[in-house]
């Protein structure tokens, strides 16, 4: 069961183990302890590299698999932390054997990088063989394989080829496993090299468990008997000029199995194993929506599959009215536009002026453009975004037009009887924009007053401004019953600079 091939590595390791050992039967020089320890070092490196490994495959699966399947990936997981423990402690285990000879061999030689004392021959038999050491270490390997091993399902035992075990010699006459490796004559830095080929075999054995653990997350777990061609395209909508694409391709699936089918937390009916959606359109807007699919393994797990988003729009029913005659813009002032296009979300939509400005997005400007442009024409420009290419959607043009002239006022009053007290109590002459659409502010450059009272001459007085101060003020002070007041050479001027001439204000007081 768990007798398997050695791999090349492994053989050439104990081959050189073997005839090393041959040679410290002649003689142990310096040459000999140099070979173990670049053999040590080389396998230090090598468990290095493999404990590297075991990490990245740890990393790699906390990220991926249990994460994207925790319920089927948690077990799997529990036992290859179970061998990473199993590993780890029969590896701190054979450390402290280590630490026992660097102790007893009095330190490294920072020379050398070696032992001190790495040619003595008696303390490895010593501590191993006399101290029984070897044959503890013997049991912990034997149960440390026996662990990991037990850790796979039985089908995955079979093929197992670490090579961590601690077997007696197949002849007698040889000695037991400790003192095969650690009996007399055996040079301190040669055990400990021993020592760390064992180690490398623990990490070997823990790579390979773990491997064969994560590697049943990917297993074929569904029977995949039937096909379909489908064809999917991103939208039916399409603008003249451009493309209509679609995407064909196979799809599989298990025709002895019923998939569970979710969008939005409700399950599908499904039939042939399809579901169908039916989204909500009761109002308009961009709406997203992803559905899941899950499906029963043939390991019994549940596997959970889940749709790229998909996007859909809900538009209100429209029809467009306009009066081709009344395509106009008031220059000087803000004017408010929507702007929209059938089949493309708002977002998408821009729009441009020529001959002013353009503020705002989301299918809601404000345009304005100059009293310099009165009576030219301005066009907007509409486009959108389409598969990530700008398409243009069209040109309209308007008349830019003067804001109607204003009317002045006194008090409210465009002339007529008013009562001396009446009159004099007004502070200001105005002018104001009866019935237009916009709120639309003007203010009183300029104006002349004449006051004619009752057996006198008509007094004229030219006023700044729409208030009435000083000499103004002082005539309207003066205003007697049976007076006559006229306000003329009225000028106004309205947000889009230009100066009007109003109409002249007259008043009889009473």
């Amino acid at each position: 069961m768990a007798g398997g091939k050695e791999t090349t590595r492994q053989r050439m390791i104990n081959i050189m183990y073997l005839v090393l050992l041959a040679m410290l039967a002649l003689n142990v020089s310096d040459t000999i302890l140099d070979a173990f320890k670049n053999i040590n070092d080389s396998l230090d490196t090598s468990k290095t590299n493999v404990n590297t490994g075991i990490d990245q495959l740890f990393s790699s699966f906390e990220n991926s698999k249990l994460k994207e399947e925790p319920a089927r990936a948690q077990p799997i997981y529990d036992k290859a932390k179970q061998a990473k423990a199993a590993a780890d402690e029969l590896n701190n285990y054979i450390e402290g054997i280590k630490k026992q000879f660097t102790a007893a061999g009095d330190g490294i030689n920072p020379e050398t990088g070696d032992l001190t004392n790495r040619d003595n021959q008696d303390i490895a038999p010593n501590l191993m063989i006399n101290q029984k050491e070897g044959e503890k270490l013997k049991a912990k390997i034997n149960a440390t394989r026996e662990k990991l091993i037990s850790l796979l399902d039985p089908k995955d035992r079979e093929g197992i080829t670490f090579s961590l075990e601690a077997k007696d010699p197949a002849r007698k006459r040889k000695g037991n496993w400790q003192e095969t490796l650690f009996g007399e004559g055996t040079p301190l830095t040669a055990a400990m090299t021993i020592l760390t080929k064992l180690q490398t075999d623990t990490k070997n054995a823990e790579a390979e468990v773990v491997k064969k653990l994560f590697g049943n997350m990917d297993k074929a777990v569904v029977n995949i008997d039937k096909f379909a061609a489908v064809a999917v395209a991103p939208t039916s909508y399409v603008i003249q000029g451009q493309p209509y694409t679609a995407e064909v391709f196979l799809t599989a699936s298990d025709s002895k199995s019923n998939p569970e089918i979710i969008v939005g937390g409700g399950k599908l009916n499904v039939r042939d194993g399809k579901g169908t959606y039916t989204g909500s359109t009761g109002s308009v807007g961009v709406f997203k929506w992803v559905g899941t699919v899950r499906i029963k393994q043939t390991d019994g797990q549940i596997k959970e599959y889940r749709t790229p988003e998909q996007t859909y729009q809900v538009a209100k029913p429209s029809a467009t009215v306009s009066s081709t005659k009344m395509n106009v813009i008031y220059a000087g002032i803000p004017n408010p536009f929507s702007v929209s296009a059938a089949g493309f979300p708002l977002e998408s939509v821009k729009a441009s002026i020529s001959g002013g400005s353009m503020s705002g997005g989301n299918g809601n400007y404000m345009v304005n453009v100059s009293g310099g442009q009165v009576g030219s024409e301005v066009s907007i420009n509409v486009s959108a975004s389409n598969a990530g290419k700008t398409v243009n959607l069209g040109v309209q043009k308007f008349r830019v037009k003067a804001i109607p002239a204003p009317i002045a006022k006194v008090g409210g009053r465009i002339g007529g009887d008013v009562s001396s007290v009446q009159l004099k109590s007004e502070t200001e002459i105005e002018a104001d924009l009866d019935d237009f659409p916009f709120d639309v502010s003007f203010k009183i450059l300029r104006y002349k007053i004449t006051v004619i009272k009752p057996r006198s001459e008509a007094v004229t007085i030219a006023g700044s401004g729409g208030n009435f101060g000083g000499a103004v003020r002082s005539a309207m002070n003066a205003i007697t019953p049976g007076s006559k007041v006229f306000f003329d050479d009225i000028v106004s001027q309205g947000p889009d600079g230009r100066q009007r001439i109003l109409p002249s204000v007259s008043f009889n007081v009473k």
